[in-house]
């Protein structure tokens, strides 16, 4: 499994910081345009990390710059699908900086065309 699965697969069980992780590795021997790409990805697990945690203030932080970087590449760009998981983080970061709860069954997924 590569590190752009492994990521996958941990941010769609929710397991963000690890995604993060995962990623990182990734992301330091790549090179632009996919470095820019997989920083998108690792903010916008980075966020959803803050959502779990409650510290909604860096999560919008990490939202807009996640939802900034990923809006440079085609939805379906590396093969990963992330038309739905962009929407919802979108909405994602209008809730919390409301200060409103986002439960776990309403976080989205990433989904992987190989």
């Amino acid at each position: 499994m590569t590190p752009l699965e492994q990521g996958i697969s941990l941010f769609n069980a929710r397991k963000f910081w690890h995604a993060h992780e995962a990623w990182e590795r990734d992301w330091l021997s790549a090179s632009d345009p996919h470095k820019q790409f997989l920083q998108g990805l690792i903010q916008l697990a980075a966020a959803y990390h803050h959502v779990q945690r409650g510290t909604f203030s860096g999560g919008v932080r990490l939202f807009n710059a996640a939802l900034l970087k990923l809006s440079a590449f085609p939805a379906d760009y590396s093969g990963v699908d992330r038309t739905e998981a962009v929407a919802v983080a979108a909405l994602h970061r209008e809730r919390i900086a409301r200060g409103e709860e986002i439960a776990a069954g309403e976080l989205p997924k990433l989904r992987y065309n190989s």
